[in-house]
């Protein structure tokens, strides 16, 4: 299918579904548009770039404080890379006490609750980034778009047209 075709099918479908026509020349004094029930205003979501890197920063810093202040596994760990907790496990099971399995099983609990944690901060910190820079280049793609050849805005009543 071609882009002629494919644009102009968009624009007829569009049509059929619109019902009234809304022309929107600048936004609402208030910074915000819409409307709710009975004249109420929506409660729409607004999300700035700043935002979402003070998120995506705050999920970084606690991973790597987490990573540092949670590893009870490896902490005093000894030459083979075994932490004091579970030297401590070993040395009461290897003595009888059932306290040492445990200890082992705390151990191993606690450690994977920490890697499900600091997984859950590395997965937001990487999407809040990656959304942010998908985001602006979606913003400078569509900009782009609405200019005319010499540089200058596509006027609004000409976007109008478009979608007639």
């Amino acid at each position: 299918m071609s882009f002629d075709s494919e644009w102009s099918q968009l624009k007829a479908d569009a049509a059929e579904r619109q019902s009234a026509h809304t022309r929107l020349n600048q936004l609402a004094a208030d910074g915000g548009g819409g409307g709710g029930k009975d004249g109420a205003k929506a409660s729409d979501l607004v999300v700035h770039q700043d935002d979402l890197g003070a998120v995506g920063h705050e999920a970084f810093v606690l991973h790597g404080a987490l990573q540092k202040a949670a590893d009870i596994a490896g902490a005093g760990a000894n030459k083979d890379g075994v932490g004091s907790s579970m030297q401590a496990a070993k040395a009461l099971s290897d003595h009888n006490f059932t306290m040492g399995d445990a200890l082992s099983t705390t151990v191993s609990v606690w450690s994977s609750q920490v890697k499900t944690v600091l997984q859950m901060c590395a997965h937001i910190s990487n999407h809040l980034d990656y959304s942010k820079k998908a985001h602006g280049n979606d913003d400078a793609q569509i900009a782009a778009s609405l200019r005319n050849r010499d540089g200058s805005a596509v006027s609004v009543s000409e976007i109008s047209t478009m979608v007639k």
